[in-house]
């Protein structure tokens, strides 16, 4: 019953209700492993801590002894799935699908032991599917079922253009279930219909039914939307410390019970005790950076998130300007023109990234320091010598070497 109660916690979704039990007891009659499925299309390279919240509760099953099965979407991924932004996504190429899912698989195994997972790419069965067996399994859904997924709904009842291939993507994704006789297949609220049809296809293939396990969509660091490369909003895991430390300071305060129970590896007693603190009155800056210390620990190691911690001290709470800790930038990497430059320009040379109205309307915020004096004047021609520190924004410190 424990067992149950910890794979049950922070998951949002589970359908059938009872389903988590009545797949463990029937794992334990016949004596084998469930096995878990979790699939995904590598549309990006870099998976941030909103894909940790589903991968954590993976490896839960993984230390209990079950099977779990990462299938990457190599097929799918170069058909596009529905965004659920009233638009469809991009297919990508046979090599932009290789290169992501390798960098992928290796992220993975930060939080999985991936030489006990077992890796199997849906393209090794769609590929040889003939066009009379595809209509077989695309016989076995209706249009009214598909519509029933809310943004093809929404799109529907716009006028919005929805096209063959993404109502055909969640019958393939469903039928990856089949092909692997999944027990279980886990994945974010946003993916429950795409679950539901591998559950739907099993029943019309006579099979016994997975269960969908979904968990929740962390929000990003904007605090609104859910946590996305497209919307610039992550913490990756890949992040180095110190950018992962600034990004969790960063989020608003009402994010940080989310955080809390989504990115963390605290108990629930733990938890709570931090949460009892939140609501006793302590500054939430403490608390943000007990998380950011945790979140560290775990994709890095505890020696490193102090010195993040250490570091972020001294960027942003030290006042002392000569104190804190400059990039090195080449005198002779900075472009002049005839022999000066505009402090507008010499900043979007450093602030890589940055438009140049971006980089204008900072300067003229007051958010640009050269040697500890303010400057507001975007386009005054600047004196660089070497050894001149340069802060722009919060975040960023420069010194000519």
């Amino acid at each position: 019953m424990e067992t149950i109660k910890k794979l049950k916690e922070n998951v949002e979704i589970i359908l059938p209700k009872n389903g988590l039990e009545e797949k463990m007891e029937q794992a334990k009659k016949e004596n084998r492993k469930l096995i878990i499925k979790l699939g995904f299309d590598p549309t990006a390279p870099n998976l941030h801590l909103g894909h940790a919240v589903v991968l954590k509760k993976l490896k839960q099953f993984q230390d209990l002894g079950h099977q779990i099965v990462i299938l990457v979407g190599s097929f799918t991924a170069r058909i596009g799935d529905p965004t659920g932004k009233n638009k469809s996504r991009k297919p990508l190429s046979i090599e932009e699908v290789q290169h992501n899912a390798e960098t992928y698989l290796n992220q993975l195994s930060q939080i999985i032991d991936i030489t006990k997972a077992k890796i199997v790419f849906n393209s090794d069965w769609l590929n040889e599917l003939s066009f009379s067996e595809v209509i077989q399994i695309l016989s076995k859904v209706t249009l009214a079922q598909l519509m029933h997924r809310n943004d093809f709904n929404k799109r529907f009842t716009e006028n919005t253009p929805i096209a063959m291939h993404e109502l055909i993507y969640p019958i393939l994704q469903g039928f990856d279930s089949v092909k692997i006789n999944a027990d279980i297949e886990m994945g974010g609220t946003d993916q429950l219909f795409n679950c539901t049809m591998g559950r739907q296809l099993q029943e019309t293939f006579e099979m016994n039914p997975q269960i969908v396990m979904c968990m929740p969509l962390l929000k990003g660091l904007d605090g609104k939307e859910k946590m996305s490369k497209s919307l610039n909003n992550i913490i990756g895991l890949t992040d180095e410390p110190n950018e992962m430390f600034g990004k969790t300071m960063s989020i608003p305060d009402s994010l940080i019970e989310e955080f809390l129970n989504l990115t963390t590896d605290f108990s629930i007693v733990e938890q709570q005790l931090i949460k009892e603190r939140l609501a006793n009155g302590e500054n939430p800056m403490n608390i943000k950076k007990i998380i950011a210390q945790n979140i560290i620990t775990q994709y890095h190691n505890k020696d490193e998130a102090q010195k993040a911690e250490d570091f972020f001290t001294n960027q942003f709470q030290n006042k002392n300007f000569q104190e804190k800790i400059f990039e090195p930038i080449l005198f002779s990497s900075i472009q002049f023109e005839n022999g000066v430059i505009s402090l507008v320009d010499l900043c979007v040379q450093l602030k890589k990234g940055h438009t140049k109205s971006a980089i204008k309307r900072l300067i003229e915020s007051g958010a640009v320091q050269i040697d500890n004096e303010k400057i507001t004047e975007p386009y005054i021609h600047i004196e660089l010598k070497v050894k001149s520190k340069i802060k722009i924004g919060k975040r960023d410190f420069y010194e000519l070497k």
